[in-house]
């Protein structure tokens, strides 16, 4: 089951008031999105997610609040036409959770863990979205791999890796996920294989990041979450890695320049030590909120 990270923080900074519409931007299976709904009256949830079968299980979660929730299959990409289309507002409060929901990594069977053997897959949305893990590792050209790999990824093998999945591919279709980890460890050191974060870690972040445009899509959404806020709504971001977090650092700080936000988190909110122990997940997680002024 998805556990929400940071949930108590969350409340508090969104504050659901009586009467409060608040948009959920990657709903997932809608844990943040009840917490807001036990607390915020007759107020209604956008909810957002670019997967079918997440809004499906959202669907089946939150039955007890259908009749304040308005779930949306696309991404929050399009997110000012999607305000627009469900004429959804005044919006108190925007939330965007980066993160990937267990769901994904444990039962979508996508390929987005390398300790499952699954398709190389990685997409979200399935019916839009024609670009696979598996075409850009067996069709795109080996610089273009190692580019992916370097600057999503942040993998400083990526030049190795990239050169012994062009080599491999010359033998053999590379179509898992157990294939690609295998071709990931005999292209980096040994001492490389025995540090903290397993090897294959940064290769599949880098590949999924790429097949879904995130860092693009994130970029889109945040100047469109400032515009359709209500003047003084937040908008909270919960990412999971340092691409992300960058890109949102400095949009609130160029917002704050331009008098058009109050940074509200001086420095990110990490999880505390209790909710490490009972959920792994959260502890890469860094949140941020801005104020609309």
């Amino acid at each position: 089951m998805h556990i929400p990270v940071l949930q108590k923080e969350i409340i508090g900074y969104l504050n659901p008031s009586p009467d409060g519409n608040f948009v959920d931007c990657t709903i997932d299976g809608g844990g943040h999105a009840a917490a807001i709904l036990e607390r915020n009256g007759k107020g209604k949830v956008l909810g957002i997610d670019w997967d079918k079968e997440q809004i499906e299980e959202c669907k089946s979660a939150l039955k007890r609040f259908e009749d304040r929730l308005v779930l949306v299959n696309d991404s929050y990409d399009n997110l000012k036409d999607i305000i627009e289309k469900y004429k959804f507002g005044p919006i108190r409060g925007i939330l965007l959770d980066l993160g990937m929901s267990s769901w994904h990594l444990e039962e979508s069977g996508r390929g987005f863990s390398f300790s499952k053997d699954e398709p190389l897959d990685m997409r979200y949305n399935l019916a839009n979205n024609l670009l696979t893990a598996s075409e850009i590792i067996n069709k795109w050209p080996r610089k273009e791999i190692e580019k992916i790999l370097a600057e999503y990824g942040e993998e400083k093998y990526a030049s190795r890796i990239a050169e012994k999945i062009a080599e491999e591919r010359k033998e053999r279709k590379i179509e898992r996920t157990f294939q690609l980890a295998k071709i990931i460890e005999m292209a980096v050191p040994e001492k490389y294989k025995r540090e903290k974060i397993h090897f294959a870690t940064r290769t599949f972040q880098g590949l999924r990041i790429a097949v879904n445009s995130e860092l693009k899509n994130l970029k889109n959404v945040l100047p469109q979450a400032i515009d359709v806020l209500a003047k003084g709504g937040s908008v909270a971001v919960i990412s999971f890695h340092s691409l992300e977090d960058r890109i949102v650092k400095n949009f609130f700080k160029e917002s704050a320049i331009k008098k058009s936000v109050e940074i509200l988190t001086k420095k990110p909110i990490t999880a505390g030590r209790d909710e490490i122990k009972t959920n792994r997940r959260s502890r890469s997680a860094k949140l941020r909120v801005a104020l609309k002024i």
